[in-house]
């Protein structure tokens, strides 16, 4: 049996490296090959033009002359020919393939890493990795010094930065005065309160702290605007940013550079924690080394920006950034706030795609990303979507449908930034586009389509609901908090669904945590994520990365009564404060969250028939009083009852259980009747009316869905044809009219 093989060390190669081992694995797919050679990876750094290999391979092409066309075809050549055996190593690509490494690709690694070592480099990039295959002692060396491509030629490219050619940094400030910056829009609270920080005398470094999307770059922007206007700082002549290409190519260099560029001004460092992190980390820690130096000093201001979860996970832990910077909290924009942003890109968006963007489009853009598309606040949300509306109708201009374009009116409207997104969301244009006024003075009708048997709680939660909408509650609590209290199978869950999709267009905004896993204390980690340094800590919690991807959601905690101590006062939190904070050390806001929980406690009184029903609740009343605290119960805005539902209800939810499925057949152009005999024999079959509606999904997938897909598998019906349910020797049987 072949003896087992190691593994790359994940701590040699840099990020640039994993990069073309990668794109190498995928070339030896194609040349048929089983094991990495050097020659494949020196194929791959061809077809990279972003790593720093292929770069000192076109520069030096340049300076000595040689045919790049020809030189590609000799290394495709080699990297067919070559064969490889004995190996020992594997590397993990991205895809969790395990690919093979020849010995001598053991050899570029591990020299490159020594190369890299010599230079105070943490890791081994794509240029020490060439070093080495110049080397005499690797293959590749026979091609690539008949080329005049050496060790020492390499080593000396790499340390060539290229400065004055633009391509390590730009200055945001000489954009503004030559007029080559995007207009930005002035937030002039928070440019004021920059402004103030960067007028401190020592430690004036600034960390924007904010979600991803809220606009943290573009402040740095409008700064660099006012610089180059004469109303910045007046010791602060530049604003520096780094090249995403130089980083990647050396990051240490790069960084260095920059801060020479940046000397008596700013140096600008979008997601400075990825600096950060030791082992995580996205560049070498020489790189984070020398910005954690610039701190120190105040010949150049340090601008970063970060998200609270990755600040407290990497930057709080360095004390050159925690001790020598102030933080500047960046928050999302309101609606009107995110329309005026709008109005300042318009320009630049008609620009880029053809089109005039009319006026109404843009509080449309700003109302539907702030209501639907949640995957990240305002302003991002916005441009976002208007991006995506904006490509949609361009490209309905070049589509075709015979030979005229669908559309032709080079125009963006507010029902196009509708449809972008309904596609975005997935969310159906009609539960966007309705008046929001209408909706809610008929909330009670539209959720009687879907709950049957509970007027009462229909209307308590409508009632609720709407008092919540129009400004009647405490802005720093959620919407609502609710406790639904009654027997199984009356309709809790399925009126918390309906909910969701009334106010916030789907039902996938119903976030449903499940009560009885989280009965013992530690589970409250659970919910909120594992604090720095525990397992789990990068996943986050359940209910807090949720509610922060979905921040306008319906969030159901079903049998709370289960829910541990430490559970409960997480809940407490919520009920009372609207927010919460994340084992990330995040704030995730339930500000517009509506908190439903169900309970069984009381529902053996509320299933009673021959209880009265005033009696019923007093006695389900004094049973919650037992088992949840007061605080607990008097934060809540309501409890509302359910009570049993009688056998005309049943048979109201069993016809609107059957219209989903003859929704599902018309789909494959069949319809189904379901006989009023029928419709009553399969009532009988309920042998739990205790559970309510409970069983009748069984019961309908049992005698209805399940014999209709033994007929549609067994035999060939033509479109248009009914299946008819009705009864016959005392069963349910299902025939063909064709």
């Amino acid at each position: 049996m072949a003896a087992q093989r190691g593994t790359l060390s994940a701590k040699i190669p840099a990020r640039d490296l994993l990069y073309a081992l990668n794109q190498a694995a995928a070339l030896m797919r194609q040349y048929n090959k089983r094991v990495m050679t050097a020659e494949m990876l020196l194929l791959a750094f061809l077809k990279l033009p972003d790593v720093m290999a292929h770069r000192i391979l076109r520069d030096l092409s340049k300076e000595r002359g040689f045919n790049w066309a020809g030189f590609e075809r000799d290394v495709e050549r080699l990297a067919a020919e070559r064969l490889a055996r004995d190996v020992q190593f594997d590397f993990v690509a991205d895809n969790r393939e395990r690919v093979p490494l020849s010995d001598e690709m053991l050899i570029v690694l591990d020299e490159g890493l020594t190369i890299a070592k010599s230079r105070n480099e943490a890791w081994c990039s794509t240029g020490h990795a060439l070093a080495v295959m110049a080397d005499v002692s690797v293959g590749t060396s026979r091609l690539l010094n008949k080329l005049g491509i050496t060790q020492r030629a390499v080593i000396d490219a790499m340390g060539r930065p290229t400065l004055d050619s633009g391509a390590t940094a730009v200055d945001h400030v000489a954009l503004a005065r030559s007029g080559q910056m995007t207009p930005v829009y002035f937030r002039d609270d928070l440019l004021e309160e920059l402004l103030n920080l960067l007028a401190i005398a020592a430690d004036r470094h600034v960390i924007l702290l904010g979600p991803t999307g809220v606009g943290k770059r573009s402040l740095v922007y409008a700064l660099a605007q006012l610089i180059a206007d004469g109303s910045g700082p007046p010791d602060l002549k530049s604003v520096v940013q780094m090249n995403e290409r130089a980083l990647l190519d050396n990051a240490r260099l790069t960084v260095q550079a920059g801060l020479r560029l940046a000397r008596g001004g700013i140096l600008f460092v979008p997601d400075i924690a990825r600096f950060f992190g030791g082992f995580r980390a996205d560049f070498p820690e020489e790189a984070g080394n020398e910005l954690q130096k610039a701190f120190f000093g105040s010949e150049t201001v340090i601008i970063g920006t970060a998200t609270e979860g990755r600040y407290n996970d990497r930057l709080s832990k360095s004390t050159a950034i925690v001790d020598h910077s102030r933080i500047l909290k960046v928050p999302p924009t309101d609606e009107a706030t995110t329309v005026e942003i709008l109005k300042v890109l318009r320009p630049a968006f008609e620009n880029d795609y053809g089109l005039t963007i009319a006026d109404q489009s843009l509080p449309e853009t700003a109302r539907l990303a702030h209501r639907y598309y949640t995957v990240e606040p305002l302003p991002g949300a916005a441009v976002h979507l208007l991006h995506r509306a904006c490509a949609m109708v361009k490209m309905s201009q070049t589509r075709q449908s015979g030979s005229e374009p669908v559309r032709a009116d080079n125009r963006l409207d507010a029902d196009d930034v509708m449809v972008a997104a309904s596609l975005l969301t997935g969310i159906p244009v009609a539960n966007m586009g309705a008046d929001e006024r209408d909706r809610y003075a008929n909330m009670v009708e539209h959720l009687h389509r879907r709950i049957v048997g509970q007027d009462e709680a229909v209307l308590a939660l409508s009632r609720a609901v709407k008092m919540a909408r129009v400004g009647l509650k405490d802005p720093k609590r959620p919407i609502g908090s609710f406790l639904f209290l009654g027997p199984t199978g009356v309709g809790k869950t399925e009126l918390a669904k309906a909910l969701a999709e009334f106010m916030f267009g789907t039902e996938e905004a119903l976030i449903t945590l499940d009560m009885s896993e989280y009965m013992d204390e530690s589970s409250v980690n659970r919910l909120i994520g594992s604090p720095p340094g525990y397992v789990g800590h990068e996943a986050g919690g359940q209910l807090t990365e949720a509610v922060k991807n979905r921040p306008y959601s319906v969030v159901l905690f079903d049998e709370v009564e289960k829910a541990a101590v430490k559970v409960f006062d997480v809940l407490l939190q919520i009920m009372e404060e609207g927010r919460l904070t994340s084992g990330k050390g995040e704030t995730v806001s339930f500000r517009d969250c509506v908190i439903l929980m169900t309970s069984n406690i009381g529902g053996r009184y509320l299933a009673d028939p021959t209880m009265n029903p005033a009696a019923a609740r007093a006695a389900a009343e004094e049973e919650l009083k037992a088992h949840f605290r007061p605080e607990f119960l008097n934060r809540l805005d309501d409890i509302i009852f359910f009570h049993l539902l009688t056998p005309d209800n049943l048979r109201d939810i069993l016809d609107l259980m059957l219209k989903k499925e003859e929704k599902l057949l018309a789909q494959k152009n069949l319809a189904l009747d379901v006989s009023n005999e029928g419709k009553s024999w399969l009532l009988t079959q309920n042998d739990h009316p205790e559970w309510g509606a409970r069983p009748l999904r069984r019961i309908i997938q049992k005698h209805i869905r399940e014999p209709i897909a033994e007929i549609l598998l067994r035999e060939d019906i033509p479109p248009g044809s009914t299946l008819q349910a009705d009864v016959q020797d005392g069963r349910l049987v299902i025939k063909v009219n064709k």
